[in-house]
């Protein structure tokens, strides 16, 4: 039996990814519930894209391309933090396209993440989901440590 290896390309979003990055966005969105009267104003969609290609943001995108197209999406920065001298990597969304699901784009992402990270001098990428994404908890187990932190927040 031949085993087949999909080449999936992770580079950094290019304007010309917005159409399909903005498809994206939107699942990603939906599936945690930001849709339709709840959605993301469009406000903070154009701000979110824009500050991708900012240099003076810490905020940046990759996607993934599959068949052509592009199939997943990632969006992460780096902070400071109190316990470390050099900067943190926080990957803060990560989506792929359903029918795109379980042919390795999320891992390549997770991947190309962390390979920025180090490049950048990082010493941690980290992330988070939401206790009912049972998929996303598989891959994440394969791929990285959970430190057992709860995480808490508070609407100010």
């Amino acid at each position: 039996m031949e085993t087949f290896v999909e080449t999936i390309n992770v580079r950094p979003a290019a304007a010309r990814d917005y159409e399909q990055w903005r498809l994206l966005w939107q699942g990603y969105n939906a599936f945690y519930g930001r849709a339709g009267a709840t959605a993301v104003p469009e406000v903070i969609s154009n701000a979110t894209w824009k500050r991708f290609f900012d240099p003076a943001e810490s905020m940046r995108a990759l996607v993934a391309e599959l068949d052509g197209e592009v199939a997943g999406i990632a969006h992460y920065l780096f902070h400071r933090s109190t316990n470390h001298l050099e900067h943190l990597c926080y990957l803060e969304d990560l989506f792929t396209e359903p029918s795109k699901r379980d042919r390795g784009v999320g891992r390549a992402l997770i991947r190309g993440v962390c390979d920025r990270a180090r490049d950048a001098g990082s010493t941690r990428v980290y992330w988070m989901t939401h206790e009912s994404n049972a998929r996303a908890i598989a891959l994440y187990a394969r791929v990285a440590e959970r430190p057992g932190f709860i995480v808490y927040q508070q609407s100010v």
